[in-house]
């Protein structure tokens, strides 16, 4: 995985567009409706979330239509499985160390 993934959902503009492409291609129109900027704001922050790998495009007639790409984000999602596992055990520590004390334990 490169940090070109990283950089590319650094943006809350291109995360928001990877979650409407969670239901399905859309075209570049369908898609700068959901903001507040221009079609060609949004086409470039699709063409940073094509070269990372992220979304593809392809031509139907005059439309251009984006696709989610999965392997980057499962590639994404492999990499942070030991940040979360980490995460869960010391929030299991603190749920213990929480209940302990509600139940006058110290520890």
């Amino acid at each position: 995985m490169t940090t070109d993934v990283f950089a590319a959902l650094a943006s809350p503009v291109r995360r928001e567009l990877t979650a409407l492409l969670l239901d399905g291609p859309r075209s570049v129109n369908d898609l700068a409706a959901h903001f507040a900027m221009s079609r060609p704001s949004v086409s470039e922050h699709l063409r940073v979330l094509r070269g990372a790998g992220l979304v593809s495009e392809r031509r139907d007639g005059r439309r251009r239509l984006y696709t989610l790409e999965p392997e980057p984000l499962a590639e994404l999602s492999q990499w942070l499985a030991p940040y979360e596992r980490f995460w869960r055990a010391k929030l299991s520590d603190l749920r213990t160390l929480l209940d302990d004390e509600q139940d006058g334990k110290t520890p």
